[in-house]
């Protein structure tokens, strides 16, 4: 997989789903961990790493602002209000 990440552009960042990019961060951070990988390939996975859990953290933001909007009524939810995202 290895190959794969390095072959990727900083643009698909913002377009993958949470899920993948937690996915290739995991990768990234093993592949660091094992040691097995040249400076230059590591420096560039740290970069890239650093991308994707930035990623991460504002998908997770956007999730946490979509449940704090659910209203609450007698029966349980009623419903979401629009999230404004900047």
């Amino acid at each position: 997989m290895a190959k794969a990440a390095d072959s990727k552009t900083d643009s698909d960042v913002g377009k993958m789903s949470f899920e993948d990019a937690l996915d290739e961060l995991g990768d990234i951070v093993k592949r660091l961990e094992d040691g097995n990988i040249k400076l230059d390939q590591a420096i560039g996975a740290y970069e890239r790493g650093a991308k994707l859990k930035a990623h991460c953290e504002k998908k997770l933001s956007e999730a946490k602002a979509k449940v704090e909007k659910i209203s609450l009524g007698p029966a349980g939810p009623e419903g979401t209000k629009p999230v404004e995202t900047g």
